[in-house]
């Protein structure tokens, strides 16, 4: 048999592995050295391929696909700096727990470290950052081989997909030549010889608490009336009813960061507090001292309820999750691993029957009630404030619609002023290392399992990928951003940096001036700048109602911006201090 005939079955056996494993989408960058699994992947029948030329720009496209449908995708890029290029998006899948599959082509062994073009060391690339490095074997002509490629297979997807989830890197050495033989016979089939469907099958166990810990639990729970459960980004979409059912069995309060995705849909959200980074901001709320505190998924975006919980020193933290160990504060007193869904169930199920509101949770809602006011109130100011983008948007966007967020403002602001709703609205965005690169590729990525889907993010951040816009070009994707433009890094007006005036603005506040509208017709798509808020929920209507690209700009001032928040968030503190001081007085 010809290497060629071994190139084809080798790597046809690995492709139809990988559809058959459920890896049935990958996100393709051109290149010479990775043609024959570019090829083969265009060729087989139950794989879709995306191309993307920009190597950064395609990992994230392929991570926002894999977070939006929750199930692997595949990356695949030829030798040298193309694969470097996967890092930044690496990165974030790891720390993102998103199940992505990177595929490298690499020179073969005799021409590494020989000088040979477009050849470096690719073994390990990515280091800490992915579950695990693969370099695979040579392709051969056995059947023994066309096994070794399928169950190499199996072991990767498995360990992507086993918890927490993560990116996996395989790295292909390939000699010439690179074209596969499709003419071959049963060309999907090595491997096979004897077997079932698929060479090795992996099943995952739901993990759940024994019965006498989860009866240990629910008794401590009821012995513990200030509760307070804390829930972080999540991507169980079952996950909200069943953590409703447990706050209203424990009558606990339950803190939702927008990304636990929580705040939103048709489950009981009476226990439900979605304003905490406005309250927790005030003094005396620090005389309010939990029990317990329970955290489900990552750590919450608010800086204040981080800081309210690194100070809770006396008060019980227990952390439920699948696995790893996410312990930012350093506070963790217990941590359960097991599915989040099923905990909540079991400990449900424990709890005692007709629970009584306690003055603990009133009290909280009480807060979270005269704080949602004030923000309310902040919903009608005409002003281009940019809180006010988010509150647009949560009313204009229908149910089932996905909003992705960018970082620095845009997620601070959508965790202050996203009010919960009946109407599910998912919300994504990047937070396993909060970088501001990268941003448009994934949420266009996620465009292809959420219609409609809008996007909202700063000027740098669309700055950083537009490269990025040419998915939406290429692939006929419908998608709706909304820049909100200030003109540089708006974030850091709310930083301590902001009072060294000297340097700020070079170095810190950086206004590009661009003009982002010549860039968008560039890739076909519908550029507006509204100047009214009405001007605004057309737009948006019109972008989540039309096919293609749309971009929506929102100019706003970085100073009026700040002093609009300041004020909202000393208005609230007074409130909420009456409001406290109150109560003492009654009692």
């Amino acid at each position: 048999m010809s290497y060629t005939e071994a190139l084809s079955y080798y790597l046809g056996a690995f492709v139809d592995e990988l559809t058959r494993l459920g890896v049935c989408e990958t996100v393709i960058s051109p290149g010479s050295r990775s043609t024959p699994l570019a090829m083969l992947m265009a060729e087989h029948e139950s794989m879709k391929t995306y191309v993307h030329v920009d190597e950064r720009s395609a990992a994230y496209f392929a991570l926002g696909i894999a977070k939006a449908k929750r199930r692997p995708v595949a990356i695949l890029c030829t030798s040298g700096t193309a694969a470097a290029n996967y890092w930044p998006a690496v990165s974030e899948a790891f720390h993102s727990r998103v199940p992505l599959l990177i595929l490298t082509a690499d020179r073969p062994h005799e021409l590494r470290d020989v000088g040979a073009p477009q050849a470096m060391n690719q073994l390990n690339l990515f280091g800490s950052f992915t579950k695990e490095f693969i370099e695979m074997a040579l392709p051969e002509a056995s059947e023994r081989m066309y096994q070794y490629v399928r169950t190499t297979t199996a072991r990767a997807i498995a360990v992507m997909n086993g918890a927490p989830s993560g990116p996996v890197h395989m790295n292909f050495p390939l000699r010439e030549p690179l074209i596969p033989n499709f003419s071959l016979p049963n060309l999907w089939e090595g491997g096979k010889a004897g077997r079932a469907n698929q060479y090795t099958s992996v099943t995952f166990g739901n993990s759940v608490l024994p019965p006498f810990h989860a009866g240990s639990l629910s008794k401590r729970f009821a012995s513990m009336e200030k509760g307070l459960i804390v829930c972080g980004e999540m991507n169980d979409p079952s996950f909200a009813e069943e953590v409703a059912a447990f706050a209203a069995a424990y009558q606990y309060p339950i803190l939702a960061d927008p990304l636990s995705n929580v705040r939103s849909g048709k489950h009981e959200k009476e226990n439900v507090l979605e304003c905490y980074d406005a309250f927790l901001r005030n003094e005396e709320i620090q005389n309010l001292q939990p029990d317990i505190i329970i955290r489900f998924g990552a750590m919450p975006v608010s800086k204040a309820l981080t800081q309210y919980i690194q100070s809770r020193t006396s008060a019980v933290h227990l952390v439920i999750e699948k696995g790893g160990w996410r312990d930012p504060a350093l506070i963790a007193s217990e941590m359960i691993y097991a599915d989040e869904v099923s905990v909540c169930r079991q400990l449900t199920a424990f709890a005692s029957a007709n629970q009584r509101e306690t003055a603990w949770l009133r009290m909280w809602r009480e807060l979270n009630a005269l704080a949602r006011e004030h923000l309310s109130y902040a919903g009608l100011d005409e002003e281009p404030f940019e809180g006010r983008v988010m509150m647009e948007l949560a009313d204009v966007l229908p149910d089932q619609s996905a909003l992705f967020v960018g970082n620095s403002m845009p997620i601070r602001d959508v965790d202050t002023f996203f009010l919960t709703r009946d109407k599910k609205i998912n919300i994504l965005a990047n937070r396993g290392v909060n970088g501001i690169d990268g941003t448009v590729s994934t949420a266009l990525g996620a465009s292809t399992h959420y219609e409609p889907l809008v996007l909202v993010l700063g000027d740098l951040s669309f700055y950083h990928d537009l490269n990025g816009l040419l998915a939406a070009k290429l692939h006929n994707l419908n998608a709706t951003i909304v820049v909100i433009n200030n003109d540089g890094g708006g974030i850091f007006s709310f930083l301590p940096q902001y009072a060294e005036k000297k340097h700020f603005e070079a170095l810190f506040g950086t206004p590009l001036g661009l003009d982002y509208e010549h860039v968008v017709n560039m890739y076909h798509g519908v550029f507006s700048r509204p100047k009214t808020w009405e001007q605004f929920r057309s737009a948006v209507a019109n972008g989540i109602s039309s096919n293609g690209l749309h971009v929506i700009e929102i100019r706003t001032n970085r100073e009026s911006n700040l002093q609009m928040h300041r004020a909202l968030w000393a208005t609230i503190s007074t409130s909420v201090t009456e409001r406290l001081r109150g109560n003492r007085n009654a009692d």
